[in-house]
């Protein structure tokens, strides 16, 4: 990258220790600038014109505003914004869903410290970042032109489901999940309901296990995140 214009980067994530690391690694890079780090989506949005950034990095799990939802937000205000997930979820369950929703690449923290520069590079190129295997994915998808067959019940999860169904497994009840989403009671019922009927599990109770013990397998892979910020 040539130093005369450097590339303008922000990071939306709301873990400190990522933040660092991540800005250390790309600002070591030539070309390359950090503008500013935010820990909530809102905050970003706010301050979204005045920055004008060229890529956005950001995380998936947002106090508030998701990650998700914050990719489908930026994607309507800025067509040229480039935008990478960086993000300690599953990618075979996110990636797809973040490149529909205007993200041109996924990566998963545990991998972040070996191949974000990479990433980052292909982005603001102009290319789509994904593992190998998404990336055959996708295209199979693209060849039989319709939505590849998914091998987990979680990946049938609308956008909309998988965030209730994970803010059920962080204990949230229906009235607050309703005002994380800034959806009504009734709503995030119905969308419990559909969860339910989608994973054959037949109450409330088991729809809670269920999520609780999701949720605690994303925790355990994001335990064995390391980012270099020495």
């Amino acid at each position: 990258m040539s130093n005369e214009y450097k590339k303008r980067i922000v990071i939306v994530d709301d873990h400190p220790m990522m933040q660092k690391g991540l800005a250390m690694t790309l600002e070591a890079e030539h070309g390359i600038e950090v503008l500013k780090q935010f820990s909530h989506a809102e905050a970003f949005l706010q301050e979204f014109d005045t920055l004008s950034p060229d890529l956005a990095i950001i995380d998936i799990s947002l106090p508030g505003m998701s990650g998700l939802e914050l990719v489908k937000h930026l994607s309507t205000l800025d067509h040229e914004l480039k935008m990478l997930v960086v993000s300690r979820h599953d990618e075979s369950l996110y990636a797809e869903r973040v490149i529909r929703a205007g993200a041109h690449g996924y990566l998963m923290k545990l991998e972040a410290g070996e191949k974000l520069l990479k990433a980052v590079k292909k982005v603001l190129k102009g290319g789509i970042y994904v593992s190998e295997e998404v990336s055959e994915k996708l295209l199979m998808g693209m060849a039989r032109g319709q939505k590849e067959i998914n091998d987990s019940p979680i990946d049938q999860l609308s956008d909309r489901e998988l965030e209730v169904f994970e803010f059920t497994g962080k204990g949230n009840t229906t009235r607050e999940i309703a005002e994380k989403l800034h959806l009504s009671v009734k709503t995030v019922e119905s969308y419990r309901a559909r969860i339910k009927t989608k994973l054959n599990l037949d109450n409330a109770t088991e729809l809670m296990m269920h999520a609780v013990k999701w949720v605690e397998g994303e925790n355990n892979r994001n335990s064995e995140v390391n980012i270099d910020v020495e």
